[in-house]
């Protein structure tokens, strides 16, 4: 024991320090699903890209059903989700896209299609475009809205003047 301890100012020489300081910087101990961050998009918690989540539960065999969607920048990640107690596997997504010249603004699955081979899930955009995508499969069926005609600050109307 050491003299510190023994005398009780201070606490063992053979504790492990989660966190320390020296004059080069802070260093902390980080845990798996921290270091495994994908980390070509730098965090920024001021931004005005919000990251959105999605659950849906697809009752596979292995007991592992839920899966995890979620976008960082114009970057959409889906995984398979554990528990929050044991943290995805960042470094082997089931699918990840990366999207050019928009982001994705919010996304959602459908649960009541969604099966352990095929899971459909609506993708949301910043310039107003919906994607069908299925990231099991890796297949994309549809883009809604392509030309950007409807969005939040405006509404169309088709060709008899009703308001779509």
């Amino acid at each position: 024991m050491s003299k510190m301890a023994a005398e009780g100012g201070g606490k063992e020489m053979n504790e492990i320090k989660s966190q320390f300081s020296t004059r080069e910087g802070a260093y902390k101990l980080l845990t798996h699903s921290e270091y495994s961050r994908p980390n070509r998009v730098p965090f920024n918690s001021q931004g005005s890209n919000p990251v959105r989540v999605s659950f849906v539960n697809v009752n596979d065999q292995s007991g592992n059903g839920e899966r995890i969607c979620f976008n960082v920048g114009r970057e959409l990640y889906f995984y398979i989700y554990k528990s929050v107690r044991k943290a995805a596997d960042l470094s082997k997504p089931i699918d990840k896209r990366i999207y050019k010249g928009t982001q994705p603004t919010c996304h959602d699955f459908n649960h009541l299609t969604a099966t352990a081979e095929s899971v459909s899930l609506l993708v949301g955009f910043s310039a107003g475009q919906v994607q069908l995508i299925d990231p099991i499969k890796k297949e994309t069926s549809k883009l809604f809205n392509e030309e950007g005609l409807l969005s939040s600050q405006n509404q169309a109307s088709s060709p008899s003047g009703t308001v779509v």
